[in-house]
């Protein structure tokens, strides 16, 4: 289980590599700074999935 809250994390990491690589390519080439925009996006939203989600399976064992 402390694997699975360390990868969690991992998430937040790689949105905020794909925001510094969004800030580099903002400035040339505009498309390819909007997939990393929307990768960022989509790591932030896999975090929040997996926290949820892991809850939700920690609180199944407590009924």
């Amino acid at each position: 289980m402390k694997l699975l809250s360390f990868l969690q994390y991992l998430y937040l990491g790689f949105a905020v590599l794909f925001l510094f690589d969004m800030y580099n390519k903002w400035g040339g080439d505009r498309n390819s700074a909007y997939i990393s925009l929307f990768f960022a996006v989509l790591a932030v939203f896999m975090f929040f999935f997996r926290k949820k989600f892991r809850k939700r399976f920690q609180d199944r064992g407590k009924l």
